[in-house]
């Protein structure tokens, strides 16, 4: 039933967009493998990692459009959902140290030895075990997602007032783990990771392995999302998005839908933050910096807003111009070149590049498609009389 689901909700843009990911998920991995250095198609490892940052970005994106394209609510703390799926897979890198750690202590990560930490605290109890670990990436982001929505859904705050709590939700935990005595590492983060299930995490090997398995995540995390929106429940996000009053006025829990997107968009920036974390070797409080959950948004809104793929699409573009701009003289001026890509997008492009797009495109191919649609309704005898006749 599920993968009749996931495959009926398909088009030709989703179908092209899933065909490309999976081919980049084969193909550069066995690039960088394969390939001797020095090869015009070799993919260095660098660039696997840099791709699979990509990647979770692109999962991050689809988080955001699916509750700010498809529903409404404008999240301006998704990063602290990412940043805490990042912290939940960096405890179980740190557990998997051991005694190879600076002061060789088997149970207690480094900082805790430097901090005369007597024991363990309880809450890193279990994150020893992989399954465990991957079950707290979607716990923990879900559950703060559904206790936060819960208040805030049953007290109808929305627009700008939710943006600003959920904004001021990400603050409050940054502040809280650069704290030393939180028990998550302070300003440095956790770090120093030597191995993920028993490989070695630098190893060119398992880079190009969570590379394909971000690309993996991208490509069920879309399939999720387009479950969800071609569905009968996407059509009331939608309904809610476009006139909220009127949806509960017509005898729908608003408050329940809301909850359940924002709890599964969640739960998938929780993800994304997981895959992050071993390819780029740290997580830090800066990850929960409301200025990370701004650019999510300012993401979205250059792919397209409510394309899902746009999204996707956007986040790939904006980070590959804030790689290149940022490791030159133009680095200083990054953040003014990201809100001024923001405003012109919004006063030019207010659909988005994927939006846009399909807007030129739609009219196009419905004029094309109308003069044989017209032919054939005439052969079957179902063609609107002439009025003349």
């Amino acid at each position: 039933m599920m993968p009749h689901v996931l495959t009926r909700s398909l088009d030709r843009s989703a179908t092209i967009f899933l065909i490309v990911v999976a081919a980049c998920g084969v193909l550069i991995p066995l690039s960088n493998l394969l390939l001797p250095a020095g090869s015009m198609l070799q993919v260095p490892t660098y660039l696997v990692a840099l791709f699979g940052k990509y990647a979770c970005y692109a999962i991050l994106a689809l988080a955001v459009d699916l509750i700010w394209g498809y529903c409404g609510i404008l999240s301006l703390g998704h990063g602290a959902f990412f940043a805490l799926g990042g912290y939940a897979m960096g405890m179980y890198l740190m557990r998997q140290i051991g005694s190879r750690g600076v002061y060789g202590n088997p149970i207690l990560p480094d900082f805790m030895v430097f901090l005369n930490y007597p024991r363990l605290p309880w809450y890193w109890h279990g994150f020893d075990m992989f399954a465990f670990a991957a079950l707290m990436v979607i716990v923990v982001p879900g559950l703060l997602a559904f206790c936060f929505g819960w208040l805030a859904f049953r007290s109808r705050v929305t627009g700008v007032y939710l943006s600003i709590i959920t904004q001021a939700m990400t603050y409050a935990l940054m502040l809280g783990f650069f704290r030393n005595d939180f028990g998550f590492g302070g300003n440095n983060g956790l770090t120093d990771f030597k191995d993920i299930l028993g490989f070695n995490v630098q190893a060119d090997g398992t880079r190009a392995a969570l590379f394909a398995f971000s690309c993996l995540a991208v490509a069920l995390t879309f399939l999720i999302c387009r479950a969800v929106v071609t569905s009968k429940l996407g059509k009331v996000l939608i309904a809610i998005r476009d006139a909220e009053s009127r949806t509960r006025f017509l005898g729908y829990r608003v408050e329940s839908y809301k909850l359940f997107v924002f709890t599964l968009s969640a739960c998938m920036a929780g993800v994304a933050g997981a895959l992050y974390v071993p390819q780029v070797g740290i997580i830090n409080p800066g990850e929960f910096s409301p200025g990370n959950s701004i650019e999510a948004v300012i993401w979205v809104a250059v792919g397209g807003r409510g394309t899902l793929v746009g999204a996707a699409l956007g986040a790939i573009v904006v980070n590959y111009a804030k790689t290149y701009f940022t490791s030159g003289p133009l680095a200083p001026y990054w953040l003014f070149m990201l809100g001024a890509l923001f405003i012109l997008v919004t006063l030019l492009l207010p659909r988005g590049i994927v939006g846009t797009f399909n807007w030129w495109w739609e009219p196009w191919k419905t004029k094309r498609l109308s003069p044989g649609a017209e032919s054939a309704a005439r052969e079957d005898g179902v063609s609107e009389p002439d009025m003349a006749e």
